[in-house]
């Protein structure tokens, strides 16, 4: 497999960088952060990247992308990630939220939701896990009764990333009567406004609009919001977690984050102490690997044939990568990392904010262990 991408892939990267370098503030990090500004330059970029076809630039043209290939867009999430994820919130839309309603939508859903996300007009949350339903998410106890020709759903979900700024969220519910944990599942479409649906922000570490709790109290769901067969979610759930899990270029951002910090060491690299750079070395030789592991999902979706556990092995190696890189470059600049104010912290903070955000990273998306399991049920079969 040459994993090459040419000279439309390469002019790309150069054109995002530059076109990144020319809004972007230097100490940029994130929408997510306790400066209100960062969010509105997120939106501003969104638009502008929708604006020249680049935000869901694999997509179809009939829904709004150029029709580029999924490696096209694989150098779009690369960079996006890499510089602290300038698209905000819309990463989830392009990456599964979409590509989950092409495969599994109706006409009239594609119609009304393709479009949107392509725009960059629309933001999506996940309403998967539950307080005891989280890496076990077949466990959900969130329940969708039937009422006339609709649904009313009642149950909590957790750990809901952009709740509170989010127009629809991908919600899942059982319906009554089901057997089996995984049957029964069934997944809406649910405007945020809708009638029932309370948020509540919850603090953490991440930073402000990130996690929050919501509480569904009897909200109504037509049958329009729907998505695939009813009681058939589960398999709509694997396929969406595995565009979820390949769709975070984690790994770039912790080779441009170690790429940095090698130019910022520049003439005092050799006063570092022999076991720190070499632990240096062996965290940009895992990236490395990451990312390899990361294109042969991408090799597999071109394919057309997505796999469940070629996801989950990517999903370990770049987890973990991302939080060897955390604790090297803490280890590099000592105290220093922690400075306060961007302007005296090393890369304008961005040490400390990526070791933040990579505590998460063996919990979000379906703990490590779940990934483990998943790979091992693929070698040696359901236990």
């Amino acid at each position: 497999m040459d994993y090459e991408f040419g000279q439309e892939g390469d002019q790309l990267r150069s054109d995002l960088r530059e076109l990144i370098a020319d809004r972007l503030p230097p100490d940029f990090l994130g929408a997510f952060t306790d400066e209100p500004g960062d969010l509105a330059i997120t939106q501003r970029f969104c638009k502008e990247l929708a604006a020249r076809g680049l935000l869901t630039l694999s997509w179809p043209e009939e829904f709004g992308g150029l029709g580029g290939s999924l490696w096209m867009q694989t150098v779009v999430r690369e960079e996006m990630w890499a510089h602290h994820e300038p698209r905000g919130a819309q990463y989830m839309g392009v990456n599964w939220v979409g590509p989950s309603i092409m495969e599994f939508g109706t006409a009239g859903q594609k119609a009304l939701h393709l479009p949107a996300l392509a725009a960059g007009e629309e933001i999506w949350c996940q309403g998967f896990s539950e307080p005891d339903a989280g890496s076990d998410l077949s466990a959900l106890s969130t329940r969708a009764d039937r009422d006339g020709d609709g649904w009313r759903i009642s149950g909590q979900k957790i750990w809901t990333s952009y709740a509170t700024m989010a127009d629809y969220c991908f919600l899942a519910g059982r319906v009554a009567g089901s057997g089996d944990k995984h049957d029964g599942i069934t997944l809406f479409l649910i405007p945020m406004d809708r009638a029932g649906i309370e948020v509540r922000p919850i603090k953490s570490m991440l930073g402000p609009h990130h996690l929050n709790e919501c509480f569904f109290d009897n909200v109504w769901a037509g049958p329009d919001e729907v998505l695939g067969p009813v009681g058939q979610g589960w398999k709509i759930i694997r396929r969406t977690l595995a565009y979820e899990r390949v769709g975070v270029a984690r790994y770039a951002r912790c080779d441009r984050l170690l790429a940095l910090v090698g130019r910022e060491l520049e003439g005092t690299w050799d006063s570092l102490a022999p076991a720190l750079r070499a632990r240096w070395s062996r965290a940009l030789i895992k990236v490395r690997v990451a990312r390899l592991l990361a294109y042969r999902c991408v090799a597999a979706q071109a394919r057309g044939e997505p796999s469940d556990a070629l996801a989950s092995v990517a999903r370990v190696a770049v987890t973990q990568c991302d939080q060897e890189v955390a604790e090297t470059l803490f280890q590099v600049f000592g105290h220093q990392s922690l400075a306060g104010a961007r302007s005296e912290a090393p890369l304008h903070g961005a040490l400390e904010d990526h070791w933040r955000y990579a505590q998460a990273s063996t919990v979000a998306s379906g703990t490590i262990e779940i990934q483990r399991s998943l790979i091992a049920r693929s070698v040696l079969g359901p236990s």
